[in-house]
């Protein structure tokens, strides 16, 4: 584990729990992980102290509150110099629409993720994008129809515990 304690299985086990609900009590999590309160709790407060745990939220369903649309864009940035970048990540995350930015590799340079009230609301804000120079040379729009599912948890035990 990178920046941090080691963490052991009893930690990953919190994790876990944690990221699936974050409003349980010391006493039901310690229970979940097989430990007494007290060192639970003492174990949870190091998993924040060092970071591991960064906050706790609420999800929101969106569907309650009414319409929206949800866009997953490719962007591909005129120039690539490391300060183009930065300048790219730092002017993108000022718009609350964007809850998601992604650096990656293959055709494009970032896969950015939109959250609007529709198409029109979407292609204003890319519109600005482009007139306000943030250095796009292209973009693809990809309109998501249905999402099946959305996971808000990690498979945190599959990725990071004892391999067998």
């Amino acid at each position: 584990m990178l920046g941090g304690p080691r963490l052991d299985r009893i930690d990953l086990k919190i994790l876990t729990q944690l990221q699936m609900s974050g409003r349980i009590t010391n006493v039901e999590l310690a229970d979940a992980v097989g430990l007494s309160p007290s060192p639970c709790l003492t174990r949870v407060k190091r998993l924040e102290k060092a970071g591991y745990i960064t906050g706790y939220g609420a999800h929101i369903n969106l569907h309650k509150l009414g319409e929206y649309l949800t866009v997953f864009t490719e962007v591909t940035l005129t120039e690539h110099r490391a300060g183009d970048f930065s300048r790219f990540e730092t002017r993108i995350r000022k718009l609350d629409e964007i809850v998601e930015c992604h650096l990656v590799s293959g055709g494009y340079d970032y896969l950015l993720k939109f959250v609007t009230r529709g198409v029109a609301h979407y292609q204003s804000i890319v519109e600005g994008m482009l007139e306000s120079d943030y250095g796009i040379e292209k973009y693809f729009s990809y309109v998501v129809i249905k999402s099946p599912f959305i996971k808000h948890h990690y498979p945190i035990q599959h990725l990071f515990g004892e391999q067998r």
